[in-house]
């Protein structure tokens, strides 16, 4: 089961260094963390990162690739509770209004562009009727 609010995913995150801590006699890395809790390593890498900025983890880089520590557990309560991840939906409808915005000014530039194109056909025309006139 996923949880969908970041306080949730914090804790079930704190909780899976722990046990990997505890069964492994050493620091776990990412990876192991994120295999155990069945995350994806793009979301535990986020996790981590964000746990980090709030001062709950710390990462260590070592001889056998980063371990992961917990500093202060106590400052997960500081999350609030039930707030959902939505920023990632913030940022695609961010993303997909500048893709629009982007589709819509270069329909622009070629609607220009085709009638600059019109407009030198028919003075070359004009030109050649003029030219076979005389």
């Amino acid at each position: 089961m996923q949880n969908s609010d970041f306080y949730s995913n914090a804790h079930l995150f704190v909780a899976a260094i722990r046990v990997l801590t505890h069964q492994n006699s050493s620091p776990p890395s990412i990876d192991q963390v994120c295999r155990m809790i069945s995350f994806s390593l793009e979301q535990g890498s986020f996790i981590c990162k964000k746990l980090k900025e709030i001062g709950v983890v710390d990462v260590v880089e070592g001889g056998f690739g980063a371990r992961l520590f917990i500093k202060n557990h106590l400052k997960i309560e500081e999350i609030p509770k039930g707030k959902k991840e939505d920023k990632l939906e913030e940022s695609l409808k961010v993303f997909q209004n500048s893709k629009k915005d982007f589709t819509r000014k270069i329909e622009s530039i070629q609607a220009k562009q085709a009638k600059k194109q019109k407009d030198l056909f028919a003075e070359l025309e004009k030109k050649l009727k003029k030219g076979s006139k005389k």
